[in-house]
């Protein structure tokens, strides 16, 4: 067996009881389920300030931290924001804290305890004897609503494979059972394999084979990305902080009907849509996964095969939510991630449209203000501010999209013989007809070919590069 059997599902928890984070209905009883109490401690490293966590508004941090519990449905009746001047390498908080938070927690009836930091498996274990409950990091946290919001078959698999990753990393003496030693063959065979080897050999195994799965999600990608570029369709990504309005405005756009509510991770999987800008060119539209702070490296490389959308996309839109106190930071957080995408190039190169989302939600003053520094300066054209939920300037937003992909195009006016059946069926196969207007013997094309295909129809009509 795995350790504590954590492998066998991408959802399951990553560490303690097997029932996962939230109580389930006992056999014998009645009525819903209960769910679990938890408490929520948000320390703030006295020695981290400067490095970007610590400059995050506290009050902030710790709302995202209850927001996150709250997105797997757990009851929190403790919540605590503390400073740690020195952190202590057994528990990470100081003993007068873990004492001072053990009271409270017994008094609450917590049953887990949700630390919003990194902890190490030895702080992990200590606190957990300390408090008297299971203990989770923000790590832990994020895997388990990623287990719970994966839906498609890729989506399982890019979970699943972050969660061992991560549960690899908490095989060192994380649990007694680990400590015992199986014999080996024969009589000489000595003490044999440790528990502990034989999950890490037995994680380490199924690590590779989803990474093999993954790696054929990726060419599957890779072959659906080479199809839209022969047809000369380009790609726009929706980027931003979680709960920032990606999924909101991607369904006002394309009418996609993807689940949008006020939550921490509402959607996980990403989703495509083939919408029609106002200038009449056809664009793809990808809403992906939420980013978010200190997002775990090992979600990073996880969702790689999803997050390649976005760095092969012709233009990127990072949808902001102005209306949060911390939108400053969270703005740098996500381009911490497209940064780790390798795309600081073209961040640089003006490829980056901001939607400054979330405007009905400020007063009237705020507005004006954002208002007029999206229309004028450095940010005219490059930052818009709208409201995905009331639609107002979404539509200059979607002008500037089309004015940018345009900017790129690779549209031509081609003439075709009515007669030539052959060519005219090979432009609708390889590109995008934009417009078409039929003479007496003549077929008149505006349509977009990428460079391969626009060599390829010159050959074809006998003409010259």
């Amino acid at each position: 067996m795995v350790a504590r059997d954590h492998s066998e599902s991408p959802s399951a928890p990553v560490n303690g009881d097997d029932d996962g984070l939230r109580r389930r209905r006992a056999p014998n009883e009645q009525g819903p389920e209960q769910p679990t109490a938890a408490a929520i401690v948000c320390p703030i490293l006295a020695e981290a300030r400067g490095n970007g966590v610590a400059e995050r508004d506290a009050a902030a941090r710790l709302a995202e931290a209850v927001g996150l519990a709250e997105a797997i449905a757990l009851d929190v009746r403790l919540q605590e924001s503390l400073v740690v001047r020195r952190p202590t390498p057994a528990t990470l908080l100081g003993s007068g804290a873990v004492e001072r938070l053990k009271q409270a927690i017994a008094e609450a009836d917590v049953a887990v305890a949700v630390v919003d930091a990194r902890l190490t498996p030895v702080q992990q274990r200590n606190l957990e004897r300390a408090w008297a409950c299971k203990v989770i990091d923000r790590t832990g946290l994020i895997l388990e609503i990623f287990g719970e919001r994966a839906r498609t078959h890729e989506g399982v698999l890019q979970v699943e494979l972050a969660a061992l990753d991560y549960q690899r990393s908490r095989l060192v003496r994380s649990w007694t059972h680990l400590e015992r030693q199986r014999g080996g063959f024969g009589f000489l065979g000595g003490p044999g394999e440790s528990q502990l080897e034989i999950d890490r050999r037995l994680i380490g195994g199924r690590i590779l084979k989803i990474k093999q799965e993954l790696g054929q999600v990726r060419r599957t990608r890779a072959l659906h990305r080479a199809g839209r570029k022969r047809g000369a369709i380009p790609t726009v990504a929706f980027v931003g902080y979680t709960n920032a309005g990606k999924s909101t405005l991607f369904n006002r756009i394309a009418g996609a009907g993807v689940f949008a509510e006020n939550l921490l991770f509402a959607t996980l999987d990403p989703t495509m849509r083939a919408v029609r800008l106002p200038n009449g060119q056809r664009a793809i539209l990808s809403d992906t996964v939420g980013f978010i702070a200190d997002l775990p490296t090992t979600l990073v490389a996880a969702f790689r095969a999803t997050l390649e959308e976005v760095r092969e996309a012709d233009l990127i839109v990072h949808v902001r939510d102005v209306a949060h106190p911390d939108s400053e930071q969270q703005k740098h957080d996500v381009e911490a991630v497209l940064h780790q995408l390798g795309l600081e190039e073209r961040m640089a190169d003006g490829d980056v449209i901001e939607a400054l989302n979330k405007i009905d939600l400020l007063d009237t003053e705020a507005r004006r203000r954002l208002e007029a520094v999206a229309a004028t300066g450095a940010e005219r054209r490059r930052a818009f501010a709208i409201s995905a939920v009331t639609g107002e300037w979404v539509d200059a937003l979607l002008t500037a999209i089309g004015e940018r992909l345009s900017a790129a195009d690779h549209a031509l006016e081609v003439d075709v013989p009515l007669s030539d059946g052959a060519t005219i069926a090979w432009l609708y196969r390889h590109g995008e007809v934009r417009a078409r207007r039929d003479t007496d013997d003549v077929a008149h094309f505006t349509v977009a070919l990428d460079t391969e295909a626009k060599a390829r129809l010159a050959a074809r009509l006998g003409q010259g590069a």
